[in-house]
Parts: C-alpha cells; structure tokens; sequence
C-alpha cells in the first residue's frame, strides 16, 4: 500500500469520527497522521516499523493502524464505522464546503440521510434553523449537491486510461484483438467521459453471450446495435455490434457535424491501401485528405488547413515550466525535481512555490523567498548546464494585484500569477480581477485561468475572449494546466490564444515527483487544437525560453 493509500485511510478515518460525534482529539491526530504521511518522500511500507516513531504524529494508535493496513489492506475501525454510517452520509463528503462537523448535525440533527434529502431541505430552507447554516452557507450546498448530480457516473480521462487495460484484455480475451477497437469519447481524448465505448465485429446477441458470467454487469440501456453495461465502480461500458468495423469506428469516434461534413467530400477514383493505420484511415485516404487525429474529429472547421499539421507530441517538451518543492506544498526537495528533469532530459526548470498569500500551502515569506534563491544559486552550479528558473505562483488578491512588493517580484526570473481564494465571483468580478493581473508587468504566465477542479468545482466564470486579448496586448502567457482534474486553460480556447498570438504552456503543476508525467495530459487536450511545439513555452529549448523572457519584459 502506497503513501497516498494509507493516508486516504487515515483520512477518512478521521472524518468519520467527527461525523459520529467522536473525541476531537483522536480524530485530529489520525487526520495530522495522513497529512504528514502523504508528504513523506519515501515509502513507509518499506521503512523500518521501529523508525515511524520519528515520525512526526505517528503515535502508538496510528503505527497500529499503519501495520494493520500494510499487512491486511484494510483497518478494522475504520471498516466498523463504515459498516454503522448510512452510505448517502458518506457521500457528503463529496460536498464542497461541508466538513464532518456538517455532516454530524444534518445527520444527527436533521435526520437527513442522503443527498437528494440535504438537497430538498435546501430547498425547503430547513437548514436555516440549525447553528451554522446561513444562507450562504445553504446556497453553497444546493450548488454544490447540483453539480455532483450532474456530474455522477462522469471519469476523468485519466482514471479510464488507468481502467482501460484490464477492460480491453477481457474483450481481447473474448473476441480476438483486431475484431475489438476503442472508440467514442475517449478516442478523441476528452478530458472527462461518462462513459468508456468499443465497437466489436460480431452480433449483439454474441456479445450479450459473453457477458452471462457468474457476476455479470448490469445491462443499463440497449438498442438494435449496442448494448451498455454498468460496472460495480460506477463506469459505463458501451459495446457497439458492428459489421463493417472501419465506418462504426470513424462514426463513433466523430461529432455528427464532422462525420457528415467528411463523408460529403467526394471520393477519388484511386483506391488507397491504407492497412498499415488504423481501420478507418482509409475514409480520409480515399478521399485525397491526410488522415486527421482523432483528437480534432470535432466540427466542419477541422477539415480546413492547419488541423492536418502533426499534433504536438510528448517528446516536443524540453523543460519543466510550474512546480512546487518542499518548500511549500510539494513532497520533494528542489533538488530531487531538478534530477527527475535531467533523467528526463530536460534541460531546465520553472520552481513556483507557493506566495506568501497562501498561508495553507506554506506560502514563501519574503526572507524564505532570499532563502530560497540563495539554494537555486547554488544548484544552478552543481547542475549546469541544467538550470532552475526562479519563479512563484503569486496569488492574484481580490483586487487583482499580486503579491509583494515590487522590489522582490522583480527579483523572479518570472512570475505565474494564479487565482487560489475567495472564488465565488460574477463574471465581471472574475475576469476584472485577472485582468489587473494580466496588466501587472511582472506577470509572465496566467495559471488555470478558470481555477476548475474537472467534476469537482466548475471553476469561476470569466469572459475567456477578454481575457486571452488582454495576454495578446500585455505578451502574458497562457497555462495549459496538465494536472488532470484541471486541463486549464479548456481546449476549445487554445485555437482563439493562438490566432491572437497568444503563446501556451503546457505545464503539469507537479507537487511530487509523481507529479512530472502529468504533462501528458496536457499534450493530449492540446491534440485538439493546431498548438505546435513553436507555440508551446514548455517546447522551448533552455536557450529559447531565457530569450523568450528577455523579449517579454515590460516596464
């Protein structure tokens, strides 16, 4: 069991003694626990037991619910609160902004069991009469509990990619490989899927066969040529009968508007072989067009020039541009990140800690940022050529100005100005307030413009065509960020940035070393759109990107 297993158990542990009105004393230390064990930079499944007492919170009560984790996968007390709280209780923990405490009085005051209740009672104004629920606080929870709904049965990319193997090896298992193709949403690589489909070469009813097993998954919706089952962790798997595998593939992995608009372009007389791609290659070939990505298989437009370019791929990234270290919220030294980049090779680094702002993510105060430069100075000559920016994530305050003064924003390399707080705005609050950041001529690069967590949190609104202007006029660059719950900046707007003359970063935001393959998520969503490796900051070779700061600077 990894770090982040044990301390999600540990976690939940604790939430659930709060919510069963427990002693807060216990619960903080088992909470303390998971927060500290989830920094650790090693693994404490292969550390002595006898050291975990230096560890700090690892008492005798937790090193006891460690072991039994490690050597059982599962905790007994945990289990047994699980076992005696209604699982629609659980799920409150989903809630943004309903901590445990919550959760506590709207079961045990309120009798509420579920969300769709906590939703009604929202409804009925019912949470208004109990000690700390405002109509705020109130209208919070109804948004909240809407956008969970909404989003119910939805999967981060990500997450099926980690899924897929296993699905595809039981239906390789059960029809032959080449009469099985992954198709739908995820072949054009959307950022989340509701579902995971495939098209097969055989009869609905073979396939219906195959899935009478001793435990089969529930049948949820079918017609003359699918069926969709739904799997124990929530997924949909739709399953497409199919006797012409080429036409349902291109059909299934295409927006009607592009599947129409590129069959009504007429065939060449030519035949073209087309078996060395994918089955249906062949649609683009016949008709004298390259074979477009299945990531830009989106509208009419994308059968225009300029979409038949070569996406940007994973080996186009040259450098590290957005990462946090120990020295605010991240697992790992600078020097640790700085030598998983030159084993990539890469040829630099962005380090973006924390501002002082974020005081919940260790912030770096003006004598830690000294501190800190005097660390990069030091590193940059152990490690040339390879070279570490010296950056910072800058909360953009409510006003819009960043944080510092300017004598020590200017002692960055370059500055990434992102909103973290008080995200509750209109659209005009939202987007004046990036703009003044934007307009700040310390600032290089607008972190995840919307603030989004995919299927978590929608993000603030913002005017995107307003914001990606301004960072035209004020040669501000835009993040892409590739942590897969944000894929910040959304796709539909790369194309906008890059005919305003907007450059993109494709940067993962990593906070651990784990953190650094995040970037391929990023390439993927940029797939969709024409970025090319010229367009893209993390593309740039180290000589490239130091002039590119040279060019950029304002007065």
């Amino acid at each position: 069991m990894e770090n982040a297993q044990l301390a999600e158990h540990l976690d939940l542990l604790s939430k659930l003694l709060d919510i069963h009105g427990a002693d807060s004393f216990k619960s903080k230390s088992y909470a303390a626990a998971a927060f500290t064990i989830e920094k650790l930079p090693y693994a404490l499944s292969t550390t002595p037991p006898e050291k975990w007492k230096n560890i700090r919170g690892i008492g005798s009560s937790v090193a006891g619910a460690i072991t039994q984790l490690l050597e059982t996968g599962s905790l007994t007390p945990l289990n047994d609160l699980l076992n005696n709280t209604p699982s629609g209780v659980v799920e409150m923990l989903q809630i943004k902004g309903v901590g445990p405490k919550k959760i506590h009085t709207i079961w045990k005051e309120m009798g509420i069991e579920s969300m769709g209740e906590l939703l009604y009672a929202c409804q009925e104004n019912r949470l208004l009469h109990y000690k700390g629920f405002g109509e705020k606080t109130q209208t919070s929870i109804e948004n909240s509990i809407r956008f969970l709904l909404q989003h119910k049965g939805h999967f981060l990319y990500a997450e099926i990619e980690a899924l897929l193997p296993t699905i595809e090896s039981f239906l390789h298992q059960q029809f032959g490989k080449e009469q099985v193709a992954v198709t739908g949403n995820f072949r054009r690589q959307l950022p989340t899927l509701d579902e995971l489909a495939f098209i097969i070469a055989a009869s609905k009813e073979k396939i219906k066969e195959k899935f009478l097993t001793a435990q089969p998954p529930e049948l949820i919706e079918e017609t003359d040529q699918t069926v969709c089952y739904r799997l124990k962790n929530g997924l949909a798997i739709r399953l497409h009968a199919s006797t012409n595998l080429p036409l349902d593939l291109l059909k299934t992995s295409s927006t009607p508007a592009f599947y129409e608009s590129l069959l009504a372009v007429p065939e060449q007389l030519e035949i073209v072989d087309s078996t060395s791609g994918a089955p249906d290659d062949s649609f683009f070939l016949k008709r004298k067009i390259p074979v477009l990505s299945t990531a830009r298989r989106e509208s009419k437009k994308q059968l225009e020039a300029g979409y038949f370019d070569t996406p940007i791929q994973e080996n186009s990234i040259k450098g590290l541009i957005h990462c946090h270290s120990n020295w605010s919220d991240g697992a790992n030294t600078i020097e640790e990140m700085a030598m998983a980049c030159i084993e990539k090779k890469w040829e630099y680094m962005v380090l973006s800690d924390h501002s002082a702002s974020a005081f919940y993510a260790n912030g770096l105060k003006t004598e830690r940022v000294i501190a800190q430069h005097q660390e990069i100075d030091e590193l940059n000559k152990k490690l040339a050529p390879f070279r570490i920016f010296k950056s910072i994530e800058s909360d953009i305050l409510n006003d819009g100005s960043l944080d510092y003064e300017p004598a020590i924003l200017s002692s960055f390399d370059l500055i990434i100005a992102s909103v973290h707080s008080n995200l509750r705005m209109s659209e005009e609050a939202a987007t004046n307030r990036l703009l003044r950041a934007i307009e700040n001529p310390f600032t290089r690069i607008l972190g995840h413009p919307t603030g989004r967590l995919l299927l978590s949190r929608a993000g603030y609104p913002i005017d995107h065509k307003i914001i990606i202007d301004a960072c035209a006029k004020y040669k501000v660059a835009i993040e892409i960020n590739a942590h897969p719950r944000r894929l910040d900046l959304d796709w539909q707007w790369i194309d906008y940035a890059i005919d305003r003359g907007v450059f993109i970063s494709i940067n993962p935001d990593a906070h651990a070393l784990s953190g650094l393959s995040d970037v391929r998520y990023g390439i993927l969503v940029a797939q969709k759109s024409r970025l090319t490796p010229a367009l893209n900051l993390s593309s740039f070779s180290k000589t490239q990107f130091e002039q590119w700061l040279i060019d950029q600077k304002r007065s």
